[in-house]
Parts: structure tokens; sequence; C-alpha cells
């Protein structure tokens, strides 16, 4: 039996590893949709509408992962006080309670999901910005100087400009996706916590879940890039 638990264990952490690919492909979903934002003059897009319905099915997908990982993980944390005979009915048990688990899942905890959330934000703030055109090319200009002064696009890790801007939802700093997740994962190797790394943050305590794609922020940089190649 130890075998098999062992097993179980290692199919939950390969599942696990399959989500984590799923959450980057929901971010990629986004940055197509925002592609796709550039290309049209108004909303209502269907090839974004199929976007947003590839990130509900995902986020959805995900949801159920959840589920799935925690009832087996429950199940197996408890099998030492069953008793032998009970083992062989534990798989329908699982299966029983993970089909009702996902039962209950509701459109709510799909739509409140953090990387469909994120989507729509960047959605809604690309098409806010885009119908707040100045009133001549003199003040988009003027515009454009004065955004890019006031946005650090440089990561405080790597000093060098983010390709993949994380902003953090506590202190509202920036970090560069790779270079954050690799601070967090060796600082919580060391048993600490992961602190800020921008000068005078009082945020002790950086988690990845407080981290969200910044997808205005990232264009910002890819639009500053560009003009940079062409002067």
């Amino acid at each position: 039996m130890s075998l098999s638990l062992s097993e179980v264990r290692g199919n939950l952490t390969s599942l696990r590893s399959c989500q984590i690919d799923l959450l980057t492909g929901m971010d990629i979903v986004t940055a197509v949709a925002m592609d796709l934002a550039e290309d049209q003059d108004g909303e209502g897009n269907p090839g974004i509408d199929e976007m947003e319905a590839l990130m509900l099915e995902c986020a959805k997908l995900d949801r159920e992962i959840d589920c799935f990982v925690d009832i087996v993980q429950q199940a197996t944390s408890d099998i030492s006080a069953l008793q032998p005979e009970a083992l062989f009915s534990l798989s329908s048990k699982v299966k029983e309670r993970v089909t009702m688990r996902i039962a209950r899942l509701s459109d709510a905890d799909v739509q409140n999901h953090q990387k469909v959330v994120t989507f729509k934000d960047s959605i809604k703030s690309f098409f806010n910005q885009a119908t707040q055109e100045p009133e001549n090319v003199e003040d988009l200009d003027e515009d454009v100087a004065v955004t890019q002064t006031q946005i650090n696009f440089t990561c405080p890790l790597t000093q060098e400009d983010m390709v993949n801007p994380m902003k953090n939802k506590k202190c509202n700093h920036h970090y560069d996706e790779g270079a954050i997740r690799g601070l967090i994962e060796t600082r919580h190797n060391q048993k600490k916590k992961c602190i800020c790394p921008v000068v005078g943050c009082d945020n002790t305590d950086v988690r990845l879940s407080d981290l969200v794609p910044d997808h205005t922020l990232k264009r910002q940089i890819q639009n500053h890039k560009k003009q940079s190649d062409r002067t």
C-alpha cells in the first residue's frame, strides 16, 4: 500500500505542475486578447469574446483541479486510521466526493478567478484609455513622455527593463516575474519571508498569491523599447 500511496502523491505533484502550465497559458491568452484589442477600433470583437470564453474554461478546470487535489490529500492523510477493508472502497469514495464538490462550483467561483479578473480588468483598462484621446498630436507626445518618466520600467532585482512585470497587490510595486519568483523560492527554501526588494518599502512578506501580471505596463515597456529602437 505504501507504493500505491507514493504513486498517488507523485501523480498529484505532476498534476500541480500541469496546473502551473495552465495558469501560464491563461496569461498568454490575456496577452493575445490585448493584441486583438490594439487591432480594433472598439469593443465587441469576436476574437476577444472567444479569448474570454477560453479563460472561463481554463478557470473552471483550475478550480476542478484544486477540488480533486484537496480531496485526495485529505483521503491519503486519513488513510492510516482506516481499517484494511475500508481501503478497497477508498477510490470510489474519493470519486464521489470530487463529483459532489465540482457540482457545487458556481459561476461566481469561475468569474472571480484571479486570472479571469485580471483579464477583464486589462481589457477594460485598455478601452478606457483608448477612449480618452488627447485633443492633438502634441498632447499625445507630451502624455507619452510624462507617462514614461513617471513609470519605472526597471526591475528592482535585475536592474534591467522588466519583460513580464508583476504587480504586488499589497504595496503596488513591480518586479520582473522570473526574478521575483526566484527570490520568493530562495527565501522559502531558507524558511524565511520574502521582503519587498524596493528600497523603503515596509512589505516584509511578499507572496506569489499577491502578484498579478500587469499587461498594461508590459505594453508600455514594449512600446518604449520600440521607440528607442527607432531612434
